[in-house]
């Protein structure tokens, strides 16, 4: 289960609006499996249908990490046309064993959808998300 304040979902919510019509992505650091710190990162596809950190702020953004003692806790990206699912490429490229894969919907402009996965070795299982104020 994925434990997140409800302010931390409405900041991926809201960068996933804001890069709309392209996807947006982003990490949230935190320790010991608590989400701590949003940290919007640049599509560097720039792309309504495919999402990718640029490698060098990616980079940064991990060392950052380690030096505060923090790993990333979930990883997000938005679709924009399809429904809040990892897409094979985005099961390809799932790298952290121990992330929670946040993925938010913006196909309607009124209506967000928003769901984690864990994704380990090729396979996606979702997972309950629980909001705290």
């Amino acid at each position: 289960m994925l434990t997140i304040s409800q302010e931390l979902a409405d900041k991926i919510v809201a960068h996933a609006r804001a890069d709309h019509p392209d996807e947006a992505c982003g990490v949230i650091a935190g320790r010991n499996g608590v989400p701590e710190r949003f940290i919007p990162m640049e599509n560097a596809e720039r792309s309504p249908t495919f999402y990718h950190f640029d490698s060098m702020e990616q980079f940064r953004v991990w060392r950052e990490m380690d030096d505060n003692d923090e790993d990333p806790v979930v990883i997000y990206h938005s679709h924009t046309a399809t429904e809040a699912y990892p897409s094979r490429t985005d099961v390809d490229i799932a790298a952290e064993p121990g992330a929670h894969y946040v993925l938010v919907s913006t196909r309607e402009p009124d209506e967000t959808e928003f769901r984690s996965y864990r994704i380990i070795d090729g396979v996606v299982s979702e997972e309950e998300v629980r909001f705290t104020p």
